[in-house]
């Protein structure tokens, strides 16, 4: 199982900081995380998505068992 840690408007949008998810692949883990939290649909597309620390390339980036997951929406300012 994947932990998910939501930041900023992602965690508004879920409604929780921090969850476990079963899934092989971020489009999985995508998947899961809006069924479970419909109103993460309209903020997920912009936001950037670290696996273990690195960001993930795209939908097919496998997500191992007991990864860190970060969902990170975009930061203004600097």
């Amino acid at each position: 199982m994947a932990t998910v840690r939501y930041f900023a408007g992602a965690r508004d949008a879920a409604g929780v900081e921090t969850e476990t998810v079963v899934a092989a692949t971020v489009g999985a883990l995508y998947a899961e995380v809006v069924t479970r939290h419909p109103a993460l649909a309209g903020v997920l597309p912009r936001c950037s998505l670290l696996v273990g620390g690195v960001r993930a390339a795209d939908d097919a980036t496998p997500v191992g068992s007991d990864e860190l997951v970060d969902v990170l929406p975009p930061f203004a300012g600097g």
